[in-house]
């Protein structure tokens, strides 16, 4: 089996391609997880406990505009979506962060990490710290998944196939290195242990079952692809600050 590596110049090319088989398509979807952001420079001195209190801060900030987005890209492809049995499904990641009358929902933890590491509440929800790069990632993923049809919007999910294991690297990392962090800080971290490889499941099987041409199995690995490179290019403006004038912050 090959992993392909170059995408078609239009999809309307693969009009007439045979589709991937179910094994294939899984292992072009995967694929993309060679570019997952934990691998990026930013992350790796995270692992490594090398990132300053400022750093920490500007990461859970920006990383918390991102945050706000996640139930509005998936309200979206609910909106998008006209199988009522996937709109009843989905709607509970809208509920997973921002959460209901018996629960608070990740929203509420990724401002306890927050609060761990230094930035008020009213800071993260004002977005004062937020940097121009991140925010118009932000936008383009959300715009992504309101124009995008359903489907499609599903498959830029899938980085929840590469989580998990980022994640455990991370909460044993931060633990070590940053004993500062107050524990309850990584609750957010802890509960994607259990939901994110539940909608990762969910998500991968919809997107193996209704993308049945080869024009829509490529859109879909590309949609991932997409999803990766925002989080890739969030990680950039985090990594390298605000650049602008003083005056102009």
């Amino acid at each position: 089996m090959t992993v392909q590596t170059t995408a078609p110049l239009t999809y309307f090319d693969l009009a007439g391609v045979d589709p991937w088989s179910r094994e294939e398509f899984t292992a072009q979807l995967r694929a993309n997880g060679r570019s997952y952001h934990d691998r990026h420079p930013f992350h790796v001195r995270m692992n490594a406990g090398e990132l300053t209190r400022e750093e920490l801060a500007r990461w859970v900030a920006n990383r918390f505009a991102y945050q706000q987005v996640i139930p509005r890209k998936d309200a979206a492809i609910l909106a998008n979506c006209d199988e009522r049995q996937v709109r009843r499904d989905w709607i509970s990641r809208i509920l997973d962060h921002d959460g209901d009358a018996e629960r608070e929902g990740g929203m509420r933890s990724w401002v306890q990490l927050g609060e761990a590491i230094g930035v008020t509440g009213d800071e993260l929800w004002s977005g004062v710290h937020v940097l121009p790069a991140v925010q118009f990632a932000c936008d383009a993923y959300l715009n992504f998944c309101r124009t995008q049809p359903w489907i499609i919007g599903v498959a830029s999910s899938l980085t929840e196939l590469f989580g998990p294991d980022a994640i455990r690297v991370r909460i044993a990392a931060m633990e070590a290195s940053y004993p500062w962090i107050d524990p309850a800080g990584f609750d957010y971290f802890r509960e994607r242990l259990t939901l994110a490889p539940r909608d990762a499941d969910y998500a991968l099987e919809l997107v193996l079952e209704r993308c049945t041409t080869r024009a829509l199995q490529q859109a879909a690995v590309d949609a991932l692809a997409f999803k990766i490179d925002m989080l890739w290019a969030q990680l950039d403006a985090i990594a390298l600050g605000d650049t602008r004038p003083k005056e102009a912050r």
